[in-house]
């Protein structure tokens, strides 16, 4: 599989504790041993828990590109929260990205303390179609519930990617490389988390 162009533009957003930094890492490493030269660069809104976190990952089959993904230019969004997702392309996106949602919202802390009203997800995801060219999704976070923690739920979406095709990842690439940035221990879960993401993930098409 060939790169649609060079440099390939991604960005991970999440909020704090949705574990986009890792999985950053994760589909960093994967890309570096299919012999692909990576940047990474990290952007933090307020930085506890909940706050806005992005990865930009550019990739490139010969050069370092900088580390930050100019306005405009995303090429895969990988969003791990609907409205943070929205938020995102609202800068960064063009009329060929690609997303790639969690359908999951997180609250923050002014929804929870009923000082703000959370958007309802279905327009979120419609308006995210809108931005997009193409848009598949999945609710991560039930399925890594349904495993037992939702902590799975980023290796539950790095499983959707790979079966979206759009990167050259895949189960085995990935089993290479969780060995040495994962707990051994969490080995079988952590794969089991990626088939699942696989399985879970569809495209959604604008009618």
């Amino acid at each position: 599989m060939f790169l649609p162009k060079d440099p390939f533009n991604v960005i991970i957003g999440g909020v704090g504790g949705q574990g986009n930094v890792l999985a950053s890492r994760i589909l960093g490493e994967m890309l570096v041993s299919q012999g692909y030269v990576i940047t990474i660069g990290e952007t933090y809104g307020a930085s506890q828990r909940g706050g806005s976190v992005m990865s930009h990952l550019r990739i490139s089959k010969t050069e370092p590109f900088s580390p930050l993904i100019p306005e405009g230019q995303c090429d895969l969004l990988i969003a791990l929260e609907p409205v943070e997702g929205l938020r995102i392309l609202a800068p960064y996106g063009n009329p060929k990205i690609i997303t790639l949602l969690n359908t999951r919202p997180i609250h923050p802390i002014d929804v929870i303390a009923g000082n703000a009203a959370y958007p309802e997800v279905s327009s979120v995801i419609a308006k995210i179609q809108e931005l997009s060219r193409r848009v598949w999704t999945l609710n991560a976070t039930e399925v890594a519930l349904e495993m037992g923690d939702p902590i799975f739920a980023n290796i539950v979406m790095l499983g959707a990617l790979s079966a979206i095709q759009v990167l050259p990842i895949d189960r085995q690439v990935f089993k290479s490389v969780i060995g040495d940035l994962l707990p051994s221990r969490t080995m079988d879960e952590n794969l089991r988390a990626f088939e699942r993401g696989g399985e879970a993930v569809e495209e959604r098409t604008n009618h």
